[in-house]
């Protein structure tokens, strides 16, 4: 029998089943060269920068009170880069270019990635349900694939721990964690907000159960998982997941504010949980992220592609949402994106696929300044991303 097995299998098909074999078990190591190439896109010279977006970014500033680090590049090159204001008002300490800001939402692309990371190599199937990882979990047909698209119908999480949490009188300072929430979901049972896979519906509870999922695949913590497998291979060296659960104060200097200046917001337990937040990171490391993904260092083209495309009803007749990234398209172009707001930041991360451009706004004061981008879109050749630029119905959250 085994003889006769051989002797029908051919050369090439044995080959290419070992090479699908090797891929999935293949880790990117990088190399000097890998270095190299990143410092040389990294270069910025300002005596080459865009004068029309430097003049946009002072007025944003000025008039709209826009507080925080802005990097916009095309076509491989910065063309612009600049730190604006202040990363903590109370002691007037300045924001630098390297500036480490808590990415808030902008967290759930760099998620999304590591799950399909997972998937591509064979170790997790996107129509898996959560109660294969966690038996105790409450809903019945909840899959990766809906987490991943915000099909869940979960409730959101940081709304009913808190809720736990305030009616208990708890003390507020010490950080939870994922599999802390996933603890309580299972004993609480809080009812979920619709049926799985009715309709979409954004909310943290996905991204931070398939943080959760990452962990109980790996058998590794989620930040150990993404610096070894995402932060790393990118050359992201300034970008780490932190929480609450782990460190009393979270090792950064860049402060979240209200829109007024008035106080400094104050991390608390809910900052413990993460996957849906937590990742901190810099301008230049999320154009790092943007590389590498171009690169095809983490994910394939093909399971790219598949996350930039929406798995919803398509929302204004541009938008949508696809496996962690929003998605807009129109005027010719594709532009994948996500944006941010969690205690005191808020920022928005884009990148035009059609036109190379890779703006990246990330700003430590929750005002409405980086609604009025128009202007700056236009510049780099990008259409509006913006859902109040457009008529129709359909999902208008901003994060």
């Amino acid at each position: 029998m085994v003889r006769f097995f051989r002797s029908f299998i051919p050369v090439p098909f044995i080959l290419l089943m070992f090479i699908s074999c090797s891929s999935k078990n293949k880790k990117v190591v990088r190399t000097v060269e890998d270095d190299r190439a990143d410092s040389l896109l990294l270069v910025y010279d300002p005596k080459n920068e865009e004068p029309r977006i430097d003049a946009f970014m002072k007025n944003l500033h000025r008039t709209r009170g826009f507080n925080g680090n802005v990097l916009v590049a095309k076509k491989g090159k910065i063309i612009y880069q600049n730190a604006i204001g202040w990363a903590d008002y109370l002691h007037k300490d300045s924001l630098d270019i390297h500036s480490k800001f808590e990415l808030a939402s902008v967290t759930k692309p760099m998620t999304a990635t590591a799950v399909l990371m997972l998937v591509e190599q064979g170790k997790l199937k996107l129509d898996q349900t959560v109660k294969e990882f966690y038996p105790n979990f409450p809903y019945e047909g909840i899959t990766i694939r809906m987490l991943l698209s915000h099909r869940s119908g979960m409730m959101n999480y940081v709304y009913f721990v808190d809720n736990l949490w305030k009616k208990a009188k708890k003390d507020e300072r010490k950080g939870i964690s994922n599999q802390d929430v996933m603890e309580l979901i299972a004993q609480h049972k809080p009812a979920p907000y619709t049926q799985p896979n009715r309709k979409f519906h954004y909310n943290n509870s996905n991204y931070m159960v398939l943080a959760a999922i990452v962990e109980k695949v790996s058998g590794k913590s989620f930040t150990e998982f993404m610096k070894e497998n995402v932060f790393e291979p990118a050359g992201m060296k300034n970008t780490a997941v932190y929480s609450k659960a782990l460190y009393e104060k979270i090792p950064v200097d860049v402060v979240g504010h209200d829109r007024t200046w008035r106080y400094s917001v104050v991390q608390n337990f809910l900052d413990g949980p993460v996957g849906d937040k937590g990742i901190y990171s810099t301008i230049h490391d999320l154009y790092l992220f943007d590389h590498a993904l171009k690169e095809q260092k983490l994910l394939s083209k093909a399971w790219q592609d598949s996350a930039y495309t929406g798995h919803n009803e398509m929302s204004r007749g541009h938008f949508n949402y696809g496996y962690g990234w929003r998605t807009f398209q129109g005027d010719g172009h594709h532009v994948v994106y996500h944006t941010g707001w969690w205690h005191g930041f808020r920022h928005i991360y884009l990148r035009d696929l059609t036109a190379d451009v890779t703006i990246v706004l990330l700003s430590n004061l929750t005002n409405g300044s980086l609604l009025k981008l128009d202007e700056l879109f236009h510049i780099v050749g990008m259409p509006v991303v913006r859902k109040s630029a457009y008529t129709g119905s359909g999902e208008t959250s901003e994060d």
